[in-house]
């Protein structure tokens, strides 16, 4: 096991008790919450009403209301992590806010069969994975929640790399993400979570543009034994969108081997343009959930077998390209 790999196992399991609480201190987290609910209740019924009217639109104060209970919350540790650090709260009120607008308005993310993720139980969503930035990562985790019938959270199997990241890693960790390793993948799947796992890894996300949705290996197939060792289904996935956003032209794998990345791109508009060429192009995006693909009629012994693994796992990688090379022939174009 990696140092990295280490690093992020020890900050796996995240009990409840440790939620921060000012409880005991000077000032208790309840009064600090409630004088700041009290300052900013009476500063938006006062003098800032008619302004905040104007601005918000009917039935702000409900949200106000919402949000200053979200804020009493947090300062009181009045909220939950699994032991995988997942805050639900946090994730739903805050993490999926930000990125909501960003599929809806920037992307315009196209959801299709949304209905094959089943309404409960384990589930592992196997992806193509492209677009230099991972992205298509995140906004697969907004179309699951926001278009299931049942809001259902994905919890993604991400690389060593996301882990040691300063505050990315605590960021990933509190929207519910685990490292990409067999042990992890099963145990949620086994407790009923929908798990999402982009297999082809680095290889997929920092491919030249001119590879465009050829998918790349799927590795030795773990994610296919963690399903069957679980008995739940797998549901391949097509992103179509993701791969032009930051379309890779170059490659600066010296610098990128200092700084210990696995690529540094080079784009039409990074690093040209300086910060403004982080900005992704505003493609359109459609995501496809294909029909499942069960396991539970195989032993769970099947998982120790690497031939049928092998086929199961192409089984997959082969249909999530043949969706992709179907919904490229429907685009009518890149950006509409």
């Amino acid at each position: 096991m990696t140092a990295a790999r280490e690093q992020a196992a020890e900050a796996r399991v995240i009990p409840i008790e440790s939620a921060p609480s000012w409880q005991g201190t000077g000032t208790s987290g309840a009064g600090l919450a409630e004088k700041i609910a009290g300052a900013v209740g009476g500063a938006l019924a006062g003098p800032l009403g008619a302004a905040a009217d104007r601005a918000l639109g009917k039935g702000w104060e409900d949200r106000a209301a919402s949000g200053l209970a979200f804020l009493r919350r947090r300062l009181t540790g009045d909220y939950e992590v699994d032991e995988f650090g997942f805050d639900q709260e946090l994730t739903e009120e805050v993490i999926l806010s930000v990125l909501r607008p960003v599929a809806e308005k920037y992307f315009r993310i196209e959801v299709r069969g949304i209905e094959n993720i089943p309404a409960e139980g384990g589930v592992l969503i196997v992806s193509n994975h492209s677009g230099t930035i991972p992205l298509d990562a995140v906004m697969t985790q907004v179309a699951i929640h926001d278009h299931h019938p049942n809001r259902r959270h994905l919890r993604m199997l991400a690389a060593d790399l996301v882990f040691v990241l300063p505050g990315i890693g605590e960021l990933a960790r509190k929207a519910g993400h685990t490292l990409a390793c067999n042990e992890d993948a099963q145990a949620l799947l086994e407790r009923g979570e929908v798990v999402g796992v982009w297999p082809e890894g680095f290889k997929g996300i920092g491919k030249p543009f001119a590879e465009r949705y050829k998918l790349q290996r799927f590795g030795r197939g773990g994610f296919v034994a963690s399903a069957i060792k679980a008995q739940v289904p797998i549901v391949p996935c097509s992103i179509v969108g993701a791969e032009e956003t930051y379309p890779m032209i170059g490659n600066l794998k010296p610098l990128a081997r200092l700084l210990g990345l696995p690529y540094l791109p080079i784009t039409p508009t990074f690093p040209w343009l300086g910060p403004l060429g982080a900005l992704p192009l505003p493609t359109k995006w459609t995501i496809q959930f294909g029909e499942p693909i069960p396991t539970d009629s195989l032993p769970r012994e099947a998982a120790d077998d690497p031939m049928l693994v092998f086929n199961l796992t192409d089984e997959v990688r082969e249909t999530i390209q043949h969706t992709l090379y179907k919904l490229l022939m429907q685009r009518r174009s890149v950006f509409f």
